[in-house]
């Protein structure tokens, strides 16, 4: 592993802490994955937050649409095998299609281009108002006609990758959780991971609570999420652990030594097919995978959301790293912490990890304005605000010339540009006080002591 890359995962499980006292989220689980060996894992927060039930890595989480990325690849691994092409109308697999669905492709069904309508008449499956469709019921909505004409734009389907299920047990004669349990999970040695949360007794007892907002009622509420997904497991189903789903989408990138999948396939899945359109972040997406950049950096991946659950995971191909945030809250932030995580990897890549003239300028220091975080890099040392969701934007830049002695050498028009900073210390070492500027910093039972003794009555 590079220097700068250990360094920034270092950083990480301070920053993630105090992200989520900040935020009072229930729980996170993230893992971070460097070619195809877990170097990160981590735990916050609470699996059941009103049991007081602490949150472990082991815990499995609801990884609600990451199960295309899985479907995706049992297709590819059966075009391997010679059993169908990408090109095939699916209504050479399926019968009872409504005629125009049945000329939409593999492909198009994969890439979110078949017209198909997204969950149906009545998407009260991801609200609790009604189970999850059952294979019937799900080829009696099939039968109507789609929203759209295949192959004219990207547009969103649970329904279409239900139906790619289908064209697996077809081929194979087997149920879909049978033979993606062996052939996709056992295969890459993903331990941790099932297609359905009902699928397995061990796994319910392992299962993390997912939890509502605090918005509607004031408080939160546990939504257990632990129901059958059925016909739409092959969409929304799969249950997993962050270091299994970083492993898994590892082994997509085109370079991974261990894959399910070959290189050529690989290649078509992580191909660019179609731009997401009226989004105003770029995106696109290939055979079962989003894709974006972020800041020069590609990315593919995917989100998810079920009931209780949200959650991102993305690989970066030149960076050979694949990180999963998996969020038990329906208000957690898997997208910002996902987004502050590459912030922090690429500020480490491009200024290094710290020497020794800059290693002992580290640690949390407070004031009533709140936490700041030292993170020494190379040749300088981040001032930071741990607080925010992107750590490192504007964060001011110090430049050490002594043990205990820098400036601040880049900083917001509004900050102390150009001020001294100096740390004092205890009788063995400590540092007690970090003064930047005219800004005095302080350890926290200290800052939390002066808080008391100056508001409290």
């Amino acid at each position: 592993m590079e220097p700068w890359t250990r360094a920034a995962l270092e950083y990480v499980p301070r920053w993630m802490e105090m992200q989520m006292r900040a935020t009072e989220r229930p729980g996170v689980s993230l893992a971070v994955n460097h070619r195809q060996r877990t170097v990160l894992e981590l735990a916050l927060g609470h699996a059941d937050l009103p049991a007081g039930k602490r949150l472990t890595p082991r815990h499995r989480f609801r990884i609600a649409s990451h199960s295309k990325s899985f479907t995706a690849a049992g297709i590819l691994k059966l075009r391997e095998a010679g059993l169908l092409q990408l090109d095939d109308p699916v209504g050479q697999h399926i019968a009872g299609l409504h005629p125009r669905l049945a000329e939409a492709t593999l492909a198009q069904l994969l890439s979110h281009s078949a017209g198909t309508t997204r969950d149906g008449p009545d998407a009260g499956q991801f609200q609790d108002r009604r189970p999850f469709l059952g294979q019937r019921e799900l080829m009696q909505q099939l039968a109507e006609a789609p929203p759209l004409e295949p192959n004219s734009r990207f547009k969103y389907s649970n329904h279409g990758f239900a139906l790619l299920g289908q064209v697996i047990e077809a081929l194979t004669g087997e149920a879909y959780g049978d033979w993606m349990q062996r052939e996709i999970l056992d295969a890459a040695g993903l331990r941790e991971t099932l297609v359905d949360a009902d699928a397995d007794a061990a796994c319910a007892k392992l299962l993390a609570r997912g939890h509502s907002g605090k918005l509607l009622l004031g408080r939160r509420v546990v939504v257990p999420g632990d129901q059958s997904t059925h016909a739409l497991a092959p969409a929304a189903g799969f249950v997993s652990t962050a270091a299994d789903v970083a492993s898994f989408y590892a082994q997509l990138l085109p370079d991974a030594r261990r894959s399910v999948l070959s290189p050529a396939s690989r290649r078509e899945m992580l191909r660019r097919h179609w731009a997401v359109p009226h989004s105003s972040a770029p995106g696109w997406y290939g055979l079962g995978v989003m894709q974006g950049g972020h800041q020069g950096w590609d990315w593919v991946g995917h989100t998810g959301g079920f009931q209780g659950f949200v959650s991102r995971s993305l690989a970066l191909p030149a960076q050979q790293l694949s990180i999963s945030v998996l969020c038990n809250s329906i208000d957690g932030f898997s997208w910002q912490w996902m987004d502050g995580l590459v912030q922090i990897l690429q500020t480490f890549e491009r200024h290094g990890a710290p020497t020794a003239a800059t290693r002992a300028w580290d640690g949390r220091f407070w004031s009533p304005w709140g936490p700041t975080d030292l993170v020494p890099m190379r040749d300088r040392v981040f001032a930071v605000s741990p607080s925010f969701g992107l750590p490192f934007t504007d964060a001011t830049e110090l430049t050490p010339h002594g043990k205990d002695r820098a400036v601040m050498s880049q900083a917001n028009g509004y900050a102390s540009f150009g001020e001294e900073v100096r740390l004092v210390r205890g009788a063995k070492g400590e540092i007690k006080e970090l003064w930047l500027g005219g800004s005095r910093n302080v350890p926290e039972a200290m800052a939390a002591r002066a808080m008391r003794k100056r508001y409290e009555r």
